[in-house]
């Protein structure tokens, strides 16, 4: 498979790349995708939600009224759950919700979303780019220069560039992340992918691994 390659201003710089078949043009494992867009989501939990129950309450214990011989419920603490201000049955507890997921399974939901990039002709390769100082009207007229000023971006840089990181970091449609940090919620979170030319080799040992 080979994709045009593009400069900044999003104009053909003439020049293909070819796309590993392994990677790209797979056939999308949906569910992979599931898992893995659900283990990322859980591990951005804080999980440090918390309500009292009946034992963590303050107030008197003495009996609010006498066993017998009211003609209602019996009722031996302010506390109960039955009662405006008392503890809460089984509420919500501190806990961690993060789960293991294997690698193979992980790196297989990765190549189903850059598949699915694919073939919705959602991805686009540029040849390098470079900013000058970190100012985000410089990457806002990239992203005008690629007809992408209106979409929700993720740049695929090759190397940490804190120019562009920078420059982006404003922008809330504009995600940049290296190589490395690739994962597959940003990649179908975004309208359109772009990766850098110098991110296609390291992006395709990662996932080939």
């Amino acid at each position: 498979m080979e994709l045009a390659v593009i400069n900044q201003k999003g104009e053909d710089t003439g020049r293909k790349i070819s796309l590993s078949d392994e990677i790209f043009a797979i056939v999308p494992n949906d569910h992979a995708i599931y898992l893995d867009v659900k283990q990322y989501l859980a591990n951005q939990r804080q999980g440090t939600h918390k309500s009292k129950e009946r034992n963590e309450i303050a107030g008197s214990t003495r009996k609010i009224k006498k066993q017998k011989g009211t003609g209602s419920a019996r009722a031996g603490s302010i506390k109960s759950p039955l009662f405006r201000g008392g503890g809460r049955v089984f509420g919500p507890q501190p806990r961690d919700y993060s789960f293991k997921l294997n690698k193979k399974v992980k790196q297989l939901a990765r190549k189903s979303a850059l598949a699915y990039k694919v073939k919705e002709n959602s991805l686009s390769v540029l040849e390098s780019i470079t900013l000058d100082a970190p100012k985000t009207k410089s990457y806002m007229a990239l992203l005008n220069g690629l007809s992408l000023g209106d979409k929700k971006t993720l740049l695929v840089l090759p190397e940490e560039n804190t120019n562009v990181f920078l420059a982006s970091r404003n922008l809330p449609k504009a995600k940049v992340v290296t190589v490395n940090d690739v994962n597959t919620y940003q990649v179908l979170n975004a309208d359109h992918l772009v990766i850098c030319e110098g991110s296609i080799s390291k992006l395709e040992t990662i996932l080939s691994k």
